[in-house]
């Protein structure tokens, strides 16, 4: 979470607050490279003085709205998409609404996600309880395996079945 410490530059062009990229990677917990990358991408656009980028409460908006994003696992496309709307709103009715549907959409994808890994884990189990019981069976003094006339060795070469796969 970022820290409220900031070391705001004032400004004497009538912008407001400005920021240096080591301002912005340390209160967002950022490394500089990061903030070049959203520069690189379009996401944030710093005016310059010479070689140092000089970032207002604009640039500081976005990163944190860049940062929020990325938490709530959207990528990059989907947040400019946002960062973009949220420049040509004039009222929030259209921005939400197209945050509501990026979210439905983000939770589709997780819900399936999680479909899909308690599948692989119910697989991950059955296999596990099979390995278990044959090493079971495979204990010494076992009478009641039906590995016990089978010869030495026999059932380690065939490999646990490995549900399908």
């Amino acid at each position: 979470m970022p820290t409220s410490r900031r070391s705001a530059a004032p400004d004497t062009s009538g912008r407001g607050a400005t920021f240096s990229i080591s301002d912005l990677a340390r209160e967002f917990a950022l490394t500089t490279r990061a903030i070049r990358f959203y520069e690189d991408c379009g996401l944030v656009t710093p005016r310059r003085n010479g070689r140092a980028r000089i970032y207002g409460e604009r640039e500081r908006v976005r990163i944190k709205l860049i940062l929020r994003g990325k938490r709530l696992g959207l990528a990059l496309a989907e947040i400019r998409e946002l960062l973009d709307l949220y420049e040509v709103a004039r009222n929030e009715r259209a921005q939400i609404s197209k945050f509501l549907a990026l979210l439905a959409d983000r939770r589709a994808r997780l819900l399936q996600q999680k479909e899909d890994i308690d599948a692989v884990l119910a697989e991950i189990d059955g296999i596990e309880r099979d390995c278990r019981r044959r090493l079971k069976e495979e204990e010494p003094g076992n009478r009641d395996g039906a590995t016990k006339s089978a010869p030495r060795g026999a059932g380690l070469r065939r490999g646990p079945r490995l549900g399908g796969v």
